[in-house]
C-alpha cells in the first residue's frame, strides 16, 4: 500500500493545518512540541538526580513527574472536559505518591529535602 505524498512531510503538514483550520503556523508547532524537551529532562536530573545520565534517580524520577503534572494541570484547567489527560495526570500523581513513598520509607532525610525543595507538601 502505496502511503500518501505528504507522509512524513511536516512542512506540508504544517501548510495544509494552517489553511484548512486558518491557524498561524506558530501556534501549530506549539500545540504539537512535546511537553518536556531533552534539555529540560537533562536539566531536571542534573538538579535533583545529581547527573544528567542519571535518570533512575528516585528523586528526579519525583521532579520529573512533578513538571509533567503540573504542565497537565494548567492544560486541565483550559480544557475542562479533556478527559482522558485528565486519567493520565490521575496515573502520574499515583506514581509520584507510590515513589514518595518509596523515599520516605528508605531516606527520610532526602524525602523530607525533596518535598520543600519541590513544594509539594504544605
Amino acid at each position: 500500500m502505496a502511503l500518501p505524498f505528504f507522509a512524513g512531510n511536516l512542512s506540508y503538514l504544517t501548510f495544509a493545518a494552517t489553511k484548512y483550520f486558518r491557524i498561524k503556523s506558530d501556534e501549530f508547532l506549539k500545540k504539537t512540541k512535546m511537553p518536556l524537551t531533552k534539555e529540560r529532562k537533562a536539566n531536571i536530573f542534573k538538579e535533583f538526580g545529581g547527573a544528567e545520565t542519571n535518570t533512575g534517580s528516585i528523586e528526579g524520577q519525583i521532579a520529573q513527574l512533578t513538571e509533567r503534572i503540573s504542565q497537565i494541570s494548567e492544560h486541565l484547567q483550559k480544557n475542562k472536559k479533556d478527559f482522558s489527560s485528565h486519567r493520565g495526570l490521575m496515573i502520574m500523581v499515583g506514581k509520584r505518591k507510590s515513589l514518595l513513598n518509596y523515599l520516605q520509607r528508605h531516606n527520610l532525610t532526602g524525602y523530607r529535602q525533596l518535598i520543600e525543595k519541590l513544594g509539594i507538601r504544605k
